[in-house]
């Protein structure tokens, strides 16, 4: 696991921090306050790259759709294949919780 060469105070301190939030108008509050709109952006942009992946789309159709790059796509896809299955395991949540909901 990649993650354990960063472990550190400062990092538990910043998952404690996202692990504290009560709700999205809260995340939205406090990712505005920590990362630059870029930032931001780019961390949705890799989400919404795994969802598409996970349902077969192909690079081509998620360049267009996202603008991420082929270098993006690849490094989320190599997450997906290699990585922690954190990719899955919150895109599943996400999907069971609206189908939930009823959305």
């Amino acid at each position: 696991m990649q993650i354990d060469k960063l472990r550190g105070k400062e990092l538990d301190q910043l998952f404690q921090a996202v692990l504290s939030l009560k709700d999205l108008e809260e995340c939205y509050r406090f990712f505005d306050d920590l990362c630059t709109v870029n930032e931001i952006q780019s961390l949705a942009q890799r989400l919404e790259v795994a969802r598409m992946l996970q349902e077969g789309k192909t690079y081509h159709k998620i360049e267009n759709e996202t603008g991420a790059s082929t270098a993006t796509i690849s490094r989320v896809k190599r997450c997906l294949n290699y990585g922690n299955d954190a990719y899955r395991m919150v895109l599943d949540r996400i999907k069971n919780e609206k189908e939930q909901s009823g959305e």
